[in-house]
């Protein structure tokens, strides 16, 4: 199938911004991702560290109207098992514009980008590819099946609703909880690089990246929580972020591997929990995890009242 030429590919510019955040409402409600991100979010996703516009994303115009957007990401530092994961699942193809071959090519770009980046940034190193094959039953996992992926991961989506049901007193006896606080950014980075170094496809997060995490304009840092112990090292911690009006959602949860089975990660939970009900701002919590955490993570999400709404695919591919 040919690609309709009178079709325009570019690459997204912050005056694109407007357009992609329509396009990605539209995808979030058709293919039921629940993914929708404010428009300064997304400019901030322009100037991601080791990402290039003009080089790692792809926009398709028919006309005035962005119908299809593509974004590509190569891992600054191999993950545990000593390979480059290459991310080409952010992106999709406006419903109406579908069955013309849109998808294809985008994927097929986006592949050839990340095989590059990963070469240049990780020569002579194992690499993949990774996208989201969505829900059950969505258009992109049939499409990824076709070019060689695999599913290789679950991940589930979970909501509470606020206030919900009370939340359980967990005692944290010696130690210390608090908000997020500019002193204990490099100390949070180095306890989530910990925390993570068991979890499947995780990567070290470098300095810089963790700086343009910190410093999003979703963060709520008033009502995120750390376990910070005598000595200042972060022992565990839950960030939270505000994309979707009168949602809290919790971006990353985690613990050190010499910290766990103490209850410190549900404490910081159910702080934060207890701080966005205190706001008044939200109806509902909100939280993605891995299926096959290795912490049984999920368990403990259900324990302060979270329920599974949807279940995403990880589909996946060597680079040859």
């Amino acid at each position: 199938m040919t690609v309709d030429t009178a079709l325009r590919w570019s690459h997204l510019t912050t005056d694109d911004v407007g357009a992609w955040h329509e396009l990605m409402n539209h995808l979030a409600e058709v293919d039921d991702t629940g993914e929708t991100f404010t428009p300064e979010v997304l400019t901030e996703e322009l100037g991601e560290p080791g990402f290039s516009p003009e080089t790692d994303s792809w926009t398709v115009w028919d006309g005035d109207r962005l119908v299809a957007y593509g974004v590509v990401s190569v891992s600054m530092t191999p993950d545990h098992e000593g390979r480059v994961r290459c991310h080409v699942g952010m992106g999709g193809v406006h419903q109406d514009w579908r069955g013309r071959g849109i998808g294809r090519e985008l994927i097929g770009r986006m592949e050839e980008r990340a095989v590059a980046m990963a070469r240049e940034r990780h020569p002579g190193t194992p690499a993949y590819l990774r996208a989201s094959g969505g829900v059950e039953g969505a258009h992109v996992r049939r499409m990824l099946t076709h070019r060689g992926y695999a599913i290789v991961r679950y991940f589930n989506d979970l909501t509470r609703p606020l206030p919900g049901d009370p939340l359980p007193d967990i005692a944290v006896d010696g130690f210390t909880i608090v908000s997020e606080t500019d002193d204990l950014e490099e100390e949070a980075r180095l306890a989530h690089n910990a925390a993570f170094a068991d979890h499947w496809g995780a990567t070290d997060i470098t300095a810089e990246q963790w700086a343009h995490y910190w410093k999003s304009s979703s963060g709520r840092p008033e009502l995120s929580s750390l376990v910070v112990d005598d000595d200042g090292r972060v022992l565990a911690y839950v960030f939270a972020s505000h994309f979707v009006p009168h949602e809290l959602y919790v971006t990353i949860v985690g613990t050190r591997p010499e910290a766990r089975g103490r209850g410190l990660a549900a404490a910081c939970l159910a702080r934060t929990l207890r701080l966005g009900m205190a706001t008044g701002e939200f109806d509902t919590a909100r939280l993605d995890v891995d299926s096959a955490s290795p912490t049984g993570a999920t368990r403990l999400y259900e324990r302060l009242g979270f329920r599974t709404v949807r279940t995403f695919a990880s589909m996946q591919r060597d680079v040859d």
